[in-house]
């Protein structure tokens, strides 16, 4: 059986950021409207992180029981070490999902029922992104569906949900934090690829090579900082989003230094942090631009 701290492993921690980090500029950009509401940002907190683990477990298995993730170089998965049983990982995924579902119901009851068509979409790419019989995942469609859910509707959604109204704004932040997270799995992927090549995971990374890799995570980055530089026009509050450069080229060096295999894993972290901070600065940007 897993321990305690091996199941908190295995939802992947240093993920989190990119749930917090939409919610932190959706909410910001509610308050740029005068629209913030607490105990509405709070839920959709709790939406975003349930989904979040969840679809961590949810990978853990479905990679698991593929024999996906048995020479993994990255951290911990549950199913692929033998920790834990694919049936404890794929409840885990389920419970997970089904807090973050009746959350999201809450939410929709409080503002708009259809946003339930956004929540029931997010379900289904969370559960399918590598479960099923077609997963998305393994056709180089991951960094679309991460800058949909976790860009988009994860913003957008916490957005409306509070101001009942958006703003461009809203939709810069939506498409930087996006492109953030599309970066942080660009940089998973990268370091995989010679594993998922092995497997038949066709990830993006895969399909692109190692080199183009790089620089698409590089364009990423840049993207959401020339995103932050524009959103100026609003209010120039939104450059504090620019306290997360350091740790950005940090991490945007070692993606472009071609650092292989285990070097890569701390680019995980930086990013993530990256994404953290960046929606901390751009969320009070906004707040205060208000």
């Amino acid at each position: 059986m897993a321990t305690p701290a091996q199941w908190i492993e295995g939802a992947r921690p240093r993920t989190l950021p990119a749930a917090i980090s939409p919610v932190l500029v959706g909410t910001g950009a509610a308050a740029y409207l005068d629209g913030f509401v607490w105990w509405k940002a709070l839920l959709a907190l709790g939406v975003a992180l349930a989904l979040q683990i969840g679809v961590n477990y949810a990978n853990d298995y479905s990679d698991g029981i593929r024999g996906t993730d048995e020479n993994r170089v990255g951290p911990l998965r549950l199913v692929g070490s033998k920790v834990a049983t694919p049936r404890a990982v794929k409840t885990a995924a389920f419970t997970c999902l089904g807090i973050g579902a009746a959350l999201g119901i809450v939410l929709c009851a409080t503002t708009t029922w259809w946003l339930l068509v956004a929540g029931a979409a997010s379900l289904l790419g969370a559960w399918f992104y590598t479960g099923g019989k077609k997963p998305y995942g393994y056709r180089a469609l991951g960094e679309v569906s991460v800058f949909l859910f976790f860009g988009l509707v994860a913003v957008l959604g916490t957005t409306y949900a509070q101001a009942e109204t958006l703003h461009w704004t809203a939709v810069a932040g939506a498409v930087s934090v996006g492109a953030i997270a599309c970066a942080l799995l660009v940089a998973n992927n990268l370091r995989d690829i010679p594993t998922d090549t092995v497997t038949g995971k066709r990830t993006l990374a895969v399909v692109l090579g190692a080199a183009l890799s790089r620089r698409f995570y590089a364009a990423l980055i840049g993207l959401a900082f020339v995103l932050a530089a524009v959103s100026v026009i609003a209010t120039p509050w939104t450059l504090l989003a620019f306290i997360a450069l350091p740790l950005a080229v940090k991490s945007t060096r070692i993606i472009l230094s071609d650092a292989v295999g285990p070097a890569l894993i701390p680019v995980l972290k930086f990013t993530g942090l990256t994404e953290l901070l960046y929606a901390i600065g751009l969320g009070v940007g906004l707040a205060l631009g208000g």
